[in-house]
């Protein structure tokens, strides 16, 4: 795709999902109920590694961060911290067709290191590795 071409049907789509998202989250104000519920059913869904990824971070995220609230994002199953800012989401791999799905974290996560660290990982699978890791980055990024 070229730049004159604008957005693919994809991110197309991923901004229309978006700007839905806002406006049923206005409605809905901060009501925890409401985002679990749009959080499984972004979860739902999703197949294979995909869904694998999602329900282990929704796992790890209520279990060492519960204070962070389920919330989508793009479409996404996300968790936002109490003044509704994104910290940490997954983006599945199949929503873009990318090869791998990613487990992002947004500029409200503390995850700061100096000058210079990673904000967004590649997810092949869910492993105990990984989830080892990723807990720890949820506690360090949820503050």
């Amino acid at each position: 795709m070229t730049t004159s071409e604008g957005l693919s049907a994809d991110e197309r789509a991923a901004v229309k999902q978006r700007a839905k998202e806002l406006r049923e989250q206005e409605k809905a104000g901060k009501n925890r109920a409401a985002g679990e519920k749009a959080v499984r059913e972004a979860i739902e869904p999703l197949e294979g590694s995909d869904r694998d990824i999602a329900e282990g971070l929704y796992r790890v995220v209520t279990e060492v961060a519960p204070d962070l609230v389920p919330k989508t994002y793009y479409g996404m199953p996300g968790f936002a911290n109490a003044a509704g800012k994104m910290v940490v989401f997954v983006q599945p791999a199949a929503k873009f067709k990318t090869r791998y799905a990613t487990v992002g974290f947004d500029p409200a996560a503390q995850l700061d290191d100096g000058d210079f660290w990673p904000t967004a990982f590649a997810v092949l699978a869910w492993t105990p590795a990984l989830e080892e890791r990723l807990t720890a980055l949820v506690r360090t990024a949820a503050g």
